[in-house]
């Protein structure tokens, strides 16, 4: 049986990856460090400060946080 595939904002991951040359890790703990913020001041900061497209932002963004809430 094929391993069902990966679906909503992790699936960016490995092109997130691949692109901007980073760990996943690494990207999550910048999002982490300049909490407390708004999700898409984050989305700006990652878009501005990194190059990141906001379609990879957005994702990364939304997956962070909701670990953070779990």
């Amino acid at each position: 049986m094929a391993d069902a595939p990966v679906k909503g904002p992790s699936s960016y991951f490995p092109s997130i990856e691949k692109k901007y040359g980073r760990p996943i890790a690494e990207w999550q703990a910048l999002v982490r460090q300049n909490l407390p913020a708004k999700h898409m001041d984050l989305v700006a900061m990652l878009k501005t400060d990194h190059g990141m497209g906001h379609g990879h932002a957005n994702a990364l963004v939304a997956h962070t946080l909701a670990a953070a809430k779990n």
